[in-house]
C-alpha cells in the first residue's frame, strides 16, 4: 500500500472515530481547559496533515477548507448535544491546528525531496 493511501486510510478511521467521538455527550468536559484547545489544535494538525499527504501536495486548498468547515460543523453541532458548548474559541483552535497539519506536510515533502532515493 502506497504512503498516500496509508495516509488517506489513517485519516478516514480518525474521522470515523471524530464524528463517533464527538456524538457523545460524555464527552462534554473529558479535556479540562486550557488544555482541551490543546487537543484541538493536536487533533486537527494530524487530520490536516494525514489528508495533505494523502491527497498530494497541491491539494492544501481543500484541505483547509475542508478540514475548517468540519470544525465549524463541529461546533455547530454541539448546539444539539446536552453539557455541549460551541465556541468560536475552540474553532480558531482548529484552523491554527490546520494551518500547522498543511504546513508539517509541506516539511515532510521538502525534507522528502531533498533525500536521494536508493
Amino acid at each position: 500500500m502506497s504512503h498516500s493511501r496509508l495516509a488517506l486510510l489513517a485519516a478516514l478511521v480518525l474521522l470515523a472515530a471524530y464524528v463517533w467521538g464527538n456524538s457523545q455527550p460524555e464527552a462534554a468536559g473529558l479535556i479540562p481547559p486550557p488544555w482541551d484547545k490543546l487537543a484541538h489544535m493536536a487533533w486537527y494538525a494530524i487530520l490536516a496533515s494525514l489528508l495533505s499527504m494523502g491527497l498530494g501536495r497541491r491539494a492544501w486548498p481543500w484541505v483547509l477548507v475542508g478540514t475548517l468547515l468540519l470544525g465549524g460543523w463541529d461546533e455547530w453541532h454541539q448546539f444539539a448535544l446536552p453539557g455541549r458548548f460551541p465556541g468560536v474559541d475552540d474553532w480558531v483552535a482548529d484552523a491554527l491546528g490546520v494551518m500547522v497539519g498543511i504546513a508539517m506536510s509541506h516539511a515532510i515533502w521538502r525534507h522528502m525531496d531533498q533525500t536521494p532515493s536508493r
